[in-house]
């Protein structure tokens, strides 16, 4: 994969590259991104669970690279994390714009405070899979902490 072509996916389309906030930038790309394809999502859970995991993979080796090409562990231009964060978050939630904005909410949070394990992966853990395990443990609180928000007001 060229250099070009890494660095356009690690930052989200250059996403990650705006001047303030890279990290959101990311999540609303994300958030786009989750929108658009977790529809079929709730009819085939495990083949999209399938799919993430191999993208996620892939990620990881792309936010590897790029940390390389970028000169800096877990580059503030990386937000490929963010994006699959927020992939992550709203995987088999609902998807209408209450739930997104909800969701968007809950992530940015637990990706900045960083609860266990999150905070661990982000400190001890090399490499690409460092930049986005930590991304992942917060989307998973938050997704929990959707699907809780959800039942309270619906």
């Amino acid at each position: 994969m060229t250099r070009p072509i890494l660095i356009f996916l690690a930052t989200g389309a250059y996403a990650g590259f705006v001047p303030f906030a890279p990290g959101t930038a990311g999540s609303a790309v994300g958030l786009a991104l989750a929108w658009a394809a977790l529809g079929q999502a709730q009819r085939h859970p495990w083949l999209a669970a399938a799919v993430f995991v191999g993208v996620f993979a892939m990620a990881c080796w792309v936010a590897d690279r790029a940390q390389a090409i970028l000169g800096r562990h877990d580059s503030p231009h990386i937000v490929l994390d963010e994006i699959l964060g927020m992939v992550a978050t709203m995987f088999l939630n609902p998807l209408d714009w209450i739930h997104l904005a909800i969701g968007f909410g809950l992530f940015r949070l637990f990706d900045i405070v960083k609860p266990p394990p999150a905070g661990f992966f982000d400190r001890t853990v090399a490499g690409g899979a460092g930049v986005m395990l930590d991304d992942l443990a917060a989307a998973i609180y938050a997704n929990i902490a959707l699907r809780v928000v959800a039942h309270l007001i619906v």
